[in-house]
């Protein structure tokens, strides 16, 4: 008879998160969203001078909510957080990047196929080849007198802008949230089931936005529905940008796509008509047109198979245990 030993496999070595903690996170998070946005519920609301500041600052209440957690409950050892939370390390590196560069370049193909259904639903009012609407926001912004650029060529710019923003400023202000969201509660709800945790966590991640949301940023309502108008759309892209945290084994993906997502979000508004009504609760990647172009995305990945195929998102290789010093066992007779 010899002895065996069991190699506990990759997702058998990664940390399980008491649902206290999860909690925890969760208010933490919420809690500190309020009370960044409190000195705009006591002033002027978004025509706060300092309004995009302190919605910056919102971003990174995620991130403070999960360093409290962290440190005062310790639910992740130290030596297995920045692996827990996608961070590092980096491989395969040939995954992580082409999930990256996915995650760059996806969702500006998604908010363009929205705007486009959009059009097609007469829910946008699109001028193409003139720009009028983006002429007219252009007229308005310049001093008279001075003559406009071409409006082709300063939309072309933005358009051509997008990767870079998405993988820069955009991407510093998004990691406040995606570090909180796909970092730690995607993983810390995977226990309970892969579509438990990304719709519990796109439940979340949209029900935090209400603070700025009540308040009439993205859709201009400033009641229940602009929530419900948020969750639904953070549903619907929480399950992508969760894809891309499950699928890669990292959470940098998803970083980059919220940066793409917040640098391509207002291109309906550049090829919108003069005069022409906006409501982006209809036209705009986070509304209705986006929920359908998400939803269609999201089927053709599960008809794939794409949600089966997770690797594992602790160190795959078997953990080393020293040398036994007991002596053989001799087997019997």
């Amino acid at each position: 008879m010899t002895e065996t030993r069991h190699f506990p496999s990759a997702d058998e070595r990664m940390p399980r998160i008491p649902l206290r903690a999860i909690i925890a996170f969760v208010v933490l998070a919420v809690g500190l969203a309020w009370l960044a946005a409190l000195p705009l519920w006591l002033g002027d609301g978004l025509a706060e001078p300092f309004a995009g500041v302190l919605l910056i600052v919102t971003m990174y209440t995620p991130a403070l909510a999960l360093l409290i957690v962290l440190v005062t409950m310790r639910p992740i050892p130290k030596g297995q957080r920045l692996r827990f939370l996608g961070m590092w390390p980096l491989r395969p590196a040939r995954r992580v990047i082409w999930m990256s560069v996915l995650g760059l370049f996806g969702p500006v193909v998604i908010v363009i196929a929205a705007m486009l259904l959009a059009v097609a639903f007469g829910w946008l009012q699109a001028d193409f080849a003139g720009l009028s609407g983006f002429t007219q926001m252009l007229g308005q912004s310049l001093p008279s007198g001075v003559e406009l650029p071409s409006p082709w060529f300063l939309v072309a710019v933005q358009i051509a802008a997008i990767p870079f923003a998405a993988a820069t400023i955009n991407a510093v202000a998004a990691f406040g949230e995606e570090v909180g969201w796909r970092g730690f509660l995607v993983p810390a709800l995977r226990r309970y089931g892969t579509w438990p945790a990304l719709l519990i966590s796109g439940v979340v991640w949209g029900l935090w936005h209400s603070p700025v949301i009540l308040l009439g940023y993205n859709f201009g309502r400033t009641d229940l529905t602009g929530v419900l108008l948020m969750t639904a759309g953070c549903i619907v892209w929480g399950v992508l940008l969760g894809w891309l945290r499950l699928r890669s084994a990292s959470m940098w993906p998803a970083v980059f796509a919220h940066g793409a997502l917040n640098a391509s979000a207002g291109l309906p508004v550049l090829f919108m008509t003069a005069g022409a009504e906006y409501d982006p609760a209809l036209s705009m990647a986070l509304g209705v047109s986006g929920w359908i172009v998400g939803a269609v995305v999201i089927v053709v990945l599960l008809v794939t198979g794409q949600f089966r195929r997770q690797p594992a998102l602790a160190d795959p290789r078997p953990p080393k245990y020293p040398a036994s010093t007991l002596p053989p066992v001799e087997p019997p007779a």
